[in-house]
Parts: structure tokens; C-alpha cells; sequence
């Protein structure tokens, strides 16, 4: 099976979204969690999907779910303490929904809803043939790597540097026994998959992804990402006017 795992356990403290977790902000009239699953939905070769998601929230959750007809979610789980934990409790959500046979998870942001389905399909042929994909964006400008004194130590290549993103996907097996190590050893706590994954020795395959596949954190992410959807909605009414003319 392929199954999507969502992280949807932020709260949003950086969006300044009052009461609002950023997840269930609107754009375009649509939660951006909801933007988020419709390309797993859309995606023939994924299974399911589960969810890790804030508590409080996943009543009001399953009511969007139903309303916008998001069929793939077979599991909605509580998010743990840390984004490490939740991802987890996703995780243990999916290896349930799985039955025992050999998965392919696809880790993924509830607030990063500029992707692709073609973006799923290369995580998926990714971890078929390299055990993993780690969804990449290229840079553009150079990094610089600082001392504890913001002294510049090393000046990466950028033909060779990418900003890890996500999807971030492995064999379940391999990412649940990680998360039980790490947990078993007290960290609990891991930045991200990548990260994890590569403290334990693993090696990571990296998959270009577009270079819009942001993060919405904050509210400049926020405005970046109605001003993506509204110069695509405008690309396709321009096009309709085109053919319109022939």
C-alpha cells in the first residue's frame, strides 16, 4: 500500500491566527489542510491516507472531510506532544491501516498544499528504488554555514546544495523502527523525518520538487500562497478566453 501520513498538529503560533490552528485557515474558500489532501485524493496510486491532527480539532476535521468529499482518510488520530510524536502516532495510525503488508508512507505537511500528484508519484518510485525520498527544492541564492559567533565556516556548492521539504517518504517499517529507537534512546523531539532518518545511518534520496512547495507558517506564507493559486486561477481563465477564440 501507499499512504499518505498527515502532520495536521501544529496550533499556529507563529500565523498570529487567533483561535484558528493555521491548518483550517481559508483560502480560495477552502481550508488549506483540504487543499493539502485533495492531491493524495486525486492520486490513483494512493491507498490511504491518515491523519495526525490537534485533539480539539478533529470533530470539526471529520465535518470538512465529509463536506469536501475526501474519501481516502481511513484513520484521524491525535497529535502527540512534539511534531517527532505526532508523526508517530501517524505512523502507528497507518501500520494499522495497512494490515501487515508492505507500505510505502508518504510523510507530509497539512500546511504545505503546493504540491503536485506528480511530486507523490516520484516519492513513491523513489522509495521502490532507493528506500526513501526526501522531497527537495533547489536553492537559489547562497548558503553559508555559521559558527556559535556568526563567523561563516563553510560556503556550500549551491549546484550541490537543496532545501530538504516534503513529502518525505520510506518503507513504514524502516521509519516506525526508527521512531521506536530514537523514542527507546529519549529523543523525542527530531526536527523532521530527514533528519532522523540520517542520524541512524540511513541513506536519503532526494526528489525535486516545485519550488512553491512552501510551508504556510507565517502570514507572508500566508499571502504568498493565495497569490500562487490566484495567478493559476487567473492562467486558466486566460487560456478558457483563448481557446474560447478559436
Amino acid at each position: 500500500m501507499n499512504i499518505g501520513v498527515i502532520f495536521a498538529g501544529g496550533v499556529g503560533s507563529r500565523m498570529h491566527s487567533k483561535d484558528v490552528p493555521k491548518q483550517f485557515l481559508e483560502i480560495h474558500n477552502k481550508p488549506i489542510i483540504i487543499h493539502t489532501l485533495e492531491y493524495f485524493e486525486r492520486n490513483d496510486e494512493i491507498d490511504a491516507v491518515v491523519i495526525s491532527c490537534v485533539g480539539e480539532w478533529i470533530p470539526h476535521l471529520e465535518q470538512l472531510l465529509y463536506k469536501f468529499r475526501i474519501e481516502k482518510v481511513r484513520k484521524v488520530v491525535q497529535g502527540g506532544a512534539s511534531g517527532q510524536l505526532s508523526i508517530y502516532n501517524g505512523l502507528l495510525a497507518a501500520r494499522e491501516v495497512s494490515g501487515g503488508e508492505k507500505s510505502i508512507v508518504l510523510i507530509h505537511d497539512g500546511v504545505r498544499p503546493l504540491i503536485s500528484e506528480e511530486l507523490l508519484s516520484s516519492n513513491i518510485e523513489s522509495v521502490k528504488k532507493y528506500g526513501s525520498a526526501i522531497t527537495s527544492g533547489i536553492v537559489k541564492e547562497t548558503i553559508v554555514v555559521v559558527d556559535e559567533n556568526g563567523m561563516v565556516e563553510q560556503v556550500p556548492s549551491r549546484e550541490k546544495s537543496r532545501v530538504a521539504k516534503a513529502p518525505q517518504s520510506f518503507w513504514l517499517d524502516d521509519i516506525l523502527a526508527v521512531h521506536e529507537k530514537a523514542m527507546s534512546e529519549g529523543k523525542d523531539n527530531s526536527i523532521d523525518s530527514c533528519t532522523l532518518m540520517k542520524s541512524y545511518g540511513y541513506r536519503l534520496h532526494m526528489v525535486d520538487g516545485p519550488y512553491e512547495n512552501i510551508k504556510i507558517t507565517t502570514p507572508d506564507d500566508f499571502y504568498t500562497m493565495r497569490a500562487i493559486l490566484d495567478a493559476r486561477e487567473n492562467e486558466q481563465i486566460h487560456g478558457l478566453h483563448v481557446s474560447g477564440k478559436d
